[in-house]
């Protein structure tokens, strides 16, 4: 196969998991706390050519290489939904889950209490705060939860006010470490979990996803483009050598 192929099939190869990443995004665009992907690409250059016929810069064959994606940790913008439950972080932590697999991280703070009187996130997850899960007792109401991250409430008919624990938020050294598990859940993978006291909680806020969904769909709409205008400089590239075999075998009468 002619490089002119080989080039164009490795490029159409990119295009096709470039094109899965950019529809995972726009897919998320109204998931809370969700993080956007970033395809990586790099010019990988094919060893030269053996024969002495070629010079310059005739002998590199440049191929297109998707080396992996990179997420895009950018705060998105807040919206005010006034439920005492909902939290925003301001800064570059995470809140600590427990799931059944283990402590999760999450920026997805819109939080719920369950039949037991847990925190929780939308998906049933148990909110962790640094002694543990959070629990509300059956009288405790007017839920404030300070920036610093500790939860008080005002609790029965005498409206006592008490501590119910401080959410757990965590950051990390080099967060691209982290795992993207589904349900809005990273796991620490190689990365270390570590106390993040500079990290500020938003009460009655929840963080929207930070996918610009207009540079989404403009992205899809040239990746698709692309790929269409490769596809066709494959086909010419094939008729060529349909015409030059169809000639070639001509026998002259």
């Amino acid at each position: 196969m002619e490089n002119s192929l080989l080039v164009g099939l490795s490029r159409q190869m990119v295009l096709e998991r470039q094109m899965d990443v950019v529809a995972n995004n726009i897919a998320n665009v109204n998931t809370s706390g969700f993080k956007a992907d970033k395809s990586l690409f790099q010019e990988y250059l094919k060893t030269g050519a053996h024969e002495d016929n070629f010079v310059g810069r005739d002998r590199a064959v440049s191929f297109v290489l998707d080396s992996g994606t990179f997420k895009d940790f950018a705060q998105g913008p807040s919206e005010q939904t006034k439920n005492p439950l909902d939290v925003a972080i301001d800064g570059g932590g995470f809140l600590v889950v427990q799931t059944a697999a283990g402590e999760r991280y999450t920026r997805d703070g819109g939080l719920q209490i369950n039949n037991q009187g847990q925190l929780v996130t939308a998906a049933g997850d148990a909110v962790l705060g640094t002694s543990g899960p959070i629990v509300f007792q059956p009288t405790d109401h007017d839920v404030s939860i300070a920036a610093d991250g500790n939860i008080s409430v005002l609790e029965g008919v005498n409206r006592i006010d008490s501590v119910r624990g401080k959410l757990r938020v965590v950051s990390f050294a080099d967060a691209q470490k982290l795992l993207k598990e589904g349900s809005n859940l990273f796991s620490a993978g190689a990365a270390a979990a570590q106390p993040d006291t500079a990290s500020k909680i938003r009460q009655g806020f929840v963080e929207k996803s930070n996918v610009n969904s207009v540079a989404e769909m403009s992205r899809m709409i040239e990746v698709t483009r692309t790929y269409t205008q490769i596809a066709n400089m494959l086909q010419q590239q094939s008729d060529l050598h349909k015409s030059a075999i169809e000639k070639l075998a001509d026998v002259p009468a």
